[in-house]
C-alpha cells in the first residue's frame, strides 16, 4: 500500500468554518451581472403594466396608510405631509423586504441549477440584492417627484446634511436583508415550515419598524403607560427602526437621528451578514441531500 505522503494530490471536503470563497465570487462577477440582468428582465415579463408595478405598489400602500393611520387613527406626522411621511418609510422598507424575501428561499428555488453546474452559490442571493437596487432607485425617484410637488405647495420640508450618509444607510439595509435572507434560506432546506411563516414574520416586522408611525409616538405612549416598556425596547433596538427613522430625518428633516444608533445599525448589520455568510457557506456543501 502506498504511503499517504506519496500522493501528488489529495481531495478533501472544505470544512473550514470561515472559508467564504470571496475571491472566487469576484472571479465570477460576470455571472453575477448576468443573474442581475435576468432578475430585472423577467420579474414583470408578460405583464400588462410591466415596470409600472414598481410605482403602483408604494403609491397605493402610502395612500392606504395615510387614510387608515393618519386620517382615521389620527397619527400625527408633524409638519411633514402624511402621504410623504408614509411614502418615505415604505420606499425604504420595500428595499429591505425585497432583499429579505427574495433571498430567503435561495436553495429551494434554485435547486435545479445548483445540482447541475458549479458556481459560488452566494452569487445568487447577491444578485437579488443588486437587482433590487434598480427597483429601489425607481421608487426613490417617485418619492423625489412628490417631494418637489409638496415643496412647491409650501410644505416645510428639507433634506438634512446627514443625507450624505444615505448611501451608507442603503448599504446597511442590503447587508441586513442579505444576512437574514441567507440564514433563513439555510434553515428552510431542513425546516420547510419557515417558508410559510415568512410572510407573517415580515408583516409583523414591518409593524415594529416604525414604517407607518414616528418613533417619537412610541416613546410618548411608553411614558403614558399605554405601551409596555419591553415592546418599546423591541421597537427601539430593531435595526430597521433606526434605518427608517434615520432615512426620514435625512430626507425630510423630521424625526430623530443619532450617530450612536447609526453605528449600532451598521454593527448589527455587519454581524448578521457575517453569520449569514458562514451558515450559508456551510449549508451549500450538503443542502442538495435535504432539498
Amino acid at each position: 500500500m502506498l504511503n499517504k505522503d506519496k500522493w501528488l494530490f489529495e481531495i478533501t471536503p472544505k470544512n473550514s468554518l470561515f472559508d467564504l470563497n470571496l475571491k472566487e465570487v469576484w472571479e465570477y462577477r460576470d455571472l453575477l451581472m448576468l443573474f442581475v440582468k435576468r432578475d430585472v428582465v423577467t420579474v414583470y415579463k408578460q405583464t400588462i403594466l410591466g415596470p409600472l408595478w414598481y410605482l403602483i405598489q408604494p403609491l397605493f400602500t402610502s395612500i392606504t396608510f395615510t387614510l387608515i393611520f393618519n386620517n382615521i387613527a389620527n397619527i400625527e406626522t408633524g409638519v411633514v405631509p402624511s402621504f410623504l411621511f408614509n411614502l418615505a418609510g415604505i420606499t425604504v422598507w420595500n428595499y429591505f423586504r425585497e432583499c429579505l424575501t427574495s433571498t430567503s428561499d435561495t436553495f429551494t428555488r434554485n435547486a435545479n441549477i445548483f445540482s447541475k453546474v458549479y458556481f459560488p452559490r452566494i452569487i445568487m442571493p447577491m444578485s437579488v440584492v443588486v437587482s433590487n437596487l434598480m427597483k429601489f432607485g425607481i421608487q426613490l425617484f417617485i418619492f423625489i417627484f412628490f417631494y418637489v410637488i409638496y415643496v412647491f405647495k409650501g410644505a416645510v420640508i428639507s433634506p438634512n446634511i446627514t443625507v450624505l450618509l444615505f448611501p451608507i444607510l442603503i448599504l446597511f439595509m442590503a447587508m441586513l436583508g442579505l444576512g437574514l435572507g441567507m440564514i433563513i434560506s439555510s434553515m428552510v432546506t431542513k425546516y420547510r415550515d419557515l417558508k410559510f411563516l415568512m410572510s407573517f414574520g415580515v408583516q409583523l416586522l414591518m409593524y415594529v419598524s416604525v414604517v407607518m408611525y414616528p418613533l417619537a409616538l412610541i416613546i410618548e405612549k411608553i411614558k403614558e403607560g399605554k405601551i409596555p416598556v419591553f415592546v418599546g425596547k423591541i421597537i427601539e433596538y430593531n435595526p430597521m427602526t433606526q434605518v427608517i427613522e434615520s432615512a426620514r430625518y435625512m430626507l425630510l428633516n423630521q424625526g430623530s437621528f443619532s450617530y450612536t444608533g447609526f453605528l449600532y445599525t451598521g454593527g448589527v448589520s455587519s454581524l448578521i451578514l457575517v453569520i449569514g455568510l458562514v451558515i450559508f457557506n456551510r449549508t451549500e456543501k450538503s443542502f442538495i441531500d435535504t432539498v
